[in-house]
């Protein structure tokens, strides 16, 4: 089972998230428009090429962009909101294979009113590597950036997609 807590508690995103738990998502880093994931890249995870499927490194990407973007201890006032996807582009730049370990890196960039701007630089290294088990203390690659700025700590390995999320946050009904 997924490391889906972070300091014994859960995002209320992710208590019924059954994706993200098959997936195996753990649970790095979160911090205000901050969110650090990792999982390993299992052989069901595949395309017929040997290689992550796409829609695997988007899923990733999105559940890092959900949690950078969604309070894991809302203020009363925004507790009957939520912050979703109103576009996203993903740009694949390598391929990731069988084994190695994913790092999802997500910081806000911008945001005014109820819309957002959100950069996830998503990493591949192989198990075992000191890259592969890098764990980043919460809030430390958004306190480093400023909008517009890459992250000066991101995990080492190699970078295999940039996403790019819009967001809008509207009422949960």
């Amino acid at each position: 089972m997924a490391e889906l807590t972070v300091s014994g508690g859960t995002h209320p995103i992710l208590k019924d998230d059954y994706a993200s738990e098959w997936m195996g998502i753990e649970v790095v880093a979160l911090d205000d428009g901050h969110a650090t994931i990792r999982m390993a890249l299992r052989q069901e995870m595949l395309n017929g090429f040997g290689m992550a499927h796409g829609g695997m490194i988007f899923a990733f990407g999105d559940t890092a962009f959900a949690l950078a973007c969604n309070p894991a201890d809302p203020e009363p006032a925004d507790e009957g909101n939520i912050t979703v996807a109103s576009g996203v582009d993903i740009n694949f730049l390598k391929p990731a294979f069988r084994g190695q370990v994913l790092t999802a890196v997500a910081n806000r960039r911008a945001s005014t009113g109820r819309s957002g701007l959100y950069d996830i630089q998503i990493y591949a290294a192989d198990p075992g590597t000191p890259e592969a088990r890098q764990s980043a203390p919460a809030g430390a690659a958004h306190a480093a950036t400023a909008p517009g700025e890459l992250p000066t700590d991101a995990p080492a390995g190699e970078l295999v997609a940039e996403f790019r999320g819009r967001s809008r946050t509207i009422s949960k009904k």
